[in-house]
């Protein structure tokens, strides 16, 4: 059985699902599969918040678009929690506890048999407390269950013709804030703003690590050299966003850098 035969079998028998739906390659494979075998009754939906950074809204309406799914959006308030905005470990958790109760809420009100999600194989080798989060909710994940990991997920966006299938990860803004750091409004829109003069440089892959007045900028391996030649022009346009100090990285950019080595454990997910 091909990848997309294991989806295709893993999503059909659910009969009509809504999909947790950013834009990124994962979801996107998700939701296209799911339009494929489930037609009208799958819905991809993207939660909005002041963590979402400009423009994945665009991106994600775009994605839907191509791939035929009905696509809506809520608005998410993780913001309220107080457990969420102390920003521990287990941030994650309580940032997808509010995805999940609000979109299965909506699967309730309309009709629909699950939540699907597009975490892969690869997601169980870093600290995903969000996969708790969907465990006690009953989310399932089509990838993981059919063991695909990073790189398999993309081949098979490319053979589907996924308009996102080369784009970045792009995790919350909140992921951009040490553990222990507040996550408040205006944080968030800081680093809103600078990673968003950064791109206006040409950089495609970035992270701005929010360290109070001083901001650490992280950048792919294959964009470092330049970066580090253009050291005064990067500097200028985060000092402008409103950080007061700058510092380039000297290491590429690497994911889920902020978790250390204590927090990746091995998660049991049940589908």
């Amino acid at each position: 059985m091909t990848g997309i035969d294991q989806l295709e079998a893993a999503i059909r028998p659910l009969g009509s699902a809504i999909v947790a739906f950013s834009g990124g390659v994962d979801s996107s494979v998700v939701a296209v599969v799911a339009a494929r075998v489930l037609g009208n009754r799958a819905l991809a939906v993207t939660a909005v918040s002041p963590a979402l950074a400009t423009g994945e809204l665009d991106g994600a309406q775009n994605v839907a678009r191509a791939a035929g799914i009905a696509h809506e959006t809520i608005t998410t308030n993780e913001l309220a929690s107080e457990e969420y905005r102390r920003n521990d470990e287990n941030r994650c958790y309580y940032c997808k506890t509010e995805l999940y109760e609000q979109l299965l809420a909506l699967a309730r009100r309309r009709g629909f048999a699950t939540v699907l999600s597009g975490a892969n194989a690869d997601d169980m080798g870093d600290w995903r407390p969000g996969l708790r989060a969907a465990a006690e909710h009953g989310v399932r994940h089509p990838l993981l269950e059919a063991g695909f990991g990073k790189e398999d997920v993309r081949s098979l966006a490319r053979a589907l013709g996924v308009v996102s299938a080369e784009k970045p990860a792009s995790p919350c803004l909140a992921s951009r804030l040490p553990y222990g750091t507040e996550v408040t409004p205006e944080a968030l829109a800081l680093i809103d703003r600078a990673e968003r003069a950064v791109k206006q440089l040409g950089y495609r892959v970035l992270r701005v690590r929010h360290y109070g007045e001083l901001a650490r900028i992280e950048v792919a391996a294959d964009e470092l050299p330049r970066a580090l030649e253009e050291r005064a022009a990067i500097e200028e346009a985060v000092r402008a966003a409103g950080f007061a100090r700058i510092e380039i990285d000297g290491n590429p950019f690497r994911s889920g850098s902020l978790n250390g080595p204590q927090f990746v454990r091995t998660l049991t997910v049940t589908g």
